[in-house]
């Protein structure tokens, strides 16, 4: 499986040539910004290292369905990874029975841990279980704690280029029809893109996101007062929707006829969605927040 991952071929064949030489660490980190494909790479390794020879066993690592294959999520807005988890996860691996030669424990976004629950990792890596593969992502290799990157190989993703992306949705998703403006907004993060295609819920957001970047484009501030307070009460979504509402900005100065949004209009909302990105993300109040931002938007 890892040869389906589309680009960064220098970590994917080290990955692999580790993996063929029986020199993989019992912990790996793969890093990489939310969209390059950290994810994938690491159900394509897990796959690769449960069932090198099974189609069957491979497809059900990719699908989340392998009892050998343990996934650990982060929980709720924050997306905290907690301490109860990873004792149920030390629990499954020490306790239970293997169906093949080995088991994988993906831990996605690891920056998410607190102390405890890294604590808790960590004395796993200190002592792994016989056969037993842990495999970490992250968005940001130095928010993990040292003492758990020290333990891991690490191997970092980048997204592709904008071409590269446009060409692989157009083989895998030619639904789609309009890849080159997704690549561009999103900057070659194929992850990025699939999730706006496959994902309704995520694909509405986007779209608000366009939406208001025309309201904020011609300063209506009770437009975009009226479209902001669906957000007041939901700061994830808030969150996603002040990063789109930069990406779709960030496009903006792009030589791409795709986007109605004039570079100069652009640069003077890319601060103002910063702000408030940083303000939601130190707990400052969201209504507070979105009431300024349409002030200094309809005022720029």
């Amino acid at each position: 499986m890892l040869e389906n991952i589309v680009g960064n071929t220098t970590a994917t064949a080290a990955i692999k040539a580790a993996l063929c030489a029986g020199r993989l660490s019992h912990s790996i980190l793969i890093s990489g910004e939310i969209g390059t494909g950290t994810g994938f790479a690491a159900r394509c390794l897990a796959a690769d290292y449960l069932y090198p020879q099974d189609a069957v066993g491979i497809n059900r690592v990719m699908q989340g369905q392998c009892e050998e294959c343990i996934e650990v999520f982060g929980e709720g807005a924050s997306g905290d990874i907690k301490i109860e988890r990873i004792r149920q996860v030390r629990k499954e691996i020490f306790n239970t029975s293997l169906n093949t030669t080995g088991r994988v424990v993906i831990i996605y976004q690891a920056q998410n841990f607190n102390l405890s629950s890294a604590n808790a990792l960590l004395k796993m890596l200190e002592e792994p279980p016989q056969g037993v593969l842990f495999i970490l992502t992250t968005c940001n290799a130095g928010s993990v704690l040292s003492t758990i990157r020290s333990r891991c190989m690490v191997f970092s993703f980048s997204p592709v280029s904008v071409d590269e992306c446009v060409l692989y949705l157009k083989q895998h998703r030619p639904q789609c029809s309009n890849s080159e403006f997704l690549a561009t907004v999103f900057d070659g993060k194929i992850g990025s893109c699939l999730s706006c295609i496959d994902n309704p819920e995520r694909n509405a957001l986007f779209e608000q996101a366009l939406q208001i970047t025309q309201l904020a484009a011609q300063k209506d501030g009770y437009g975009l007062l009226c479209r902001f307070s669906a957000f007041e009460k939901d700061k994830s979504a808030a969150k996603q929707l002040l990063t789109d509402l930069q990406a779709i900005c960030a496009g903006a100065f792009q030589n791409n006829s795709s986007f109605s949004l004039a570079p100069a209009s652009a640069a003077k909302l890319i601060p103002i969605f910063q702000t408030a990105l940083q303000g939601l993300q130190s707990n400052l109040n969201t209504k507070l927040l979105f009431t300024k931002m349409a002030f200094e938007i309809q005022n720029s």
